[in-house]
């Protein structure tokens, strides 16, 4: 399911596509803006958004074999929450 089908469903269920359009916009912004700003964003039995710190370290170029330092860097993680796992595991509460 991408981005335009999430949208498709969403208005389905709302009857209006503009509206599921601007909904699904506005929660993926705020997550997006909340996460850059370093906090966590917590969606009870979802899951949780969060901004992780990766260390520099030494990789290899494929091609050449050469070693070449990677940088430290943020990346965006996400961990689901225990029932969304269930539903993954197809476990009946």
């Amino acid at each position: 399911m991408n981005k335009r089908d999430l949208i498709d469903a969403i208005s389905d269920r709302l009857g209006d596509k503009k509206t599921a359009t601007e909904a699904v916009n506005a929660v993926l912004e705020t997550i997006q803006k909340t996460v850059a700003a370093g906090d966590k964003v917590a969606i009870t039995g979802f899951g949780v958004f969060e901004k992780a710190e990766r260390a520099a370290r030494t990789a290899r170029n494929p091609a050449t074999g050469e070693a070449i330092q990677v940088p430290a860097s943020f990346v965006p993680r996400f961990r689901a929450g225990a029932d969304f796992k269930d539903l993954v595991n197809d476990k009946k509460k």
